[in-house]
């Protein structure tokens, strides 16, 4: 798998960076995924971070975790919402000094890799993937489940032709049937399996140690420089959170939400229904940022040394977290 290259243009987007002070001051840019439809997506429309916040915020939209780690490497971004753990990982490995400061979402049923329909190939028979075409965002968790599914059903991934590809480019190649099998997530994944099949559930994918989840990632001299407009912004974030909890709430945030995501209503109703949404007390404890998250980070990074995608992992991800502006939002 020829993915070296990902791992020298992270180093050299680390050594870029330097020190990258935001321009807190009057306003910072803060990254997301469209076709992803989260509660800060409300709070982000009716202004509410800005008003907390007293700056600001160009929202700008990316395809994949690891153009949210160049933009912050390159000082382009302050904030990402829903970074995945994959892209974050391999850009710490490689240097790059950003941290996770909360769990945006876990989402087991919404990232996964699709088999052509009539390849008739499930994982009854996966072993058959051998030699096929698979088109993956290299350095991302549909990467990550990748390499674990193929790992579990014994499919050497040296003999398949795998391709960089962002899953809206993926799941057009995959229409069009040029792929035997592809991988992404959310509006990506919808289409996907228009044309073809899971191999395995997320509950499936959970019971092997394949977690799903994103966190909101940013510059490590951003999190010391702006710890307080840094806990504003997770304040709201949990608000929102908190809000969409309560069902009531639907009706209103909804359809400000699928406007903002860029899907319609029903297909956003479906897709957030496969989401969870920590409370920040969660995020805090064990399970999560407490050791859980640092702990399934090195794991992560070790199944990309063995895969060849990295170069190294680190001895521990321990500091790649930073829990004090989610605790100081906890108390505001």
């Amino acid at each position: 798998m020829k993915t070296k290259t990902l791992t020298t243009a992270v180093a050299a987007m680390a050594l870029m960076a330097g020190s990258q002070a935001a321009n807190a001051l009057d306003e910072i840019t803060v990254a997301y995924f469209l076709e992803w439809p989260m509660p800060f997506e409300y709070a982000k429309v009716k202004g509410t971070y800005e008003e907390e916040m007293g700056v600001k915020i160009n929202w700008r939209s990316f395809d994949t975790g690891t153009a949210m780690s160049a933009a912050m490497a390159s000082g382009d971004v302050q904030i990402a919402v829903s970074q995945g753990v994959p892209p974050f990982v391999v850009a710490t490995s490689a240097g790059q000094d950003i941290q996770t400061v909360d769990v945006a979402v876990s989402y087991a049923e919404n990232d996964n890799c699709v088999v052509r329909t009539d390849l008739e190939i499930d994982k009854t028979n996966a072993g058959e993937l051998a030699g096929k075409k698979v088109a993956i965002p290299i350095g991302t968790a549909a990467h990550y489940g990748f390499l674990k599914q193929m790992e579990h059903f014994g499919v050497d991934t040296s003999t398949m032709e795998i391709v960089d590809m962002a899953p809206p480019d993926g799941a057009a190649a995959f229409a069009q049937g040029s792929l035997d099998m592809v991988c992404g997530w959310g509006g990506a994944l919808r289409r996907m399996v228009e044309n073809g099949n899971v191999l395995l559930t997320g509950a499936e994918k959970e019971e092997l140690g394949i977690l799903v989840f994103d966190v909101t990632s940013a510059p490590a001299s951003f999190v010391s420089g702006e710890p307080e407009l840094l806990s504003k912004f997770l304040k709201v974030t949990a608000d929102a959170n908190a809000m969409w909890a309560d069902e009531a709430n639907h009706a209103e945030m909804l359809p400000v939400i699928a406007a903002d995501a860029g899907m319609d209503e029903t297909a956003t109703a479906e897709t957030m229904a496969t989401f969870v949404f920590p409370t920040v007390e969660e995020q805090l404890s064990a399970k999560w940022l407490g050791g859980g998250a640092q702990t399934f980070m090195k794991g992560v990074a070790d199944v990309f040394v063995a895969a060849g995608s990295i170069d190294a992992a680190l001895d521990s991800y321990d500091g790649a977290v930073n829990t004090g502006a989610l605790t100081a939002a906890s108390g505001m």
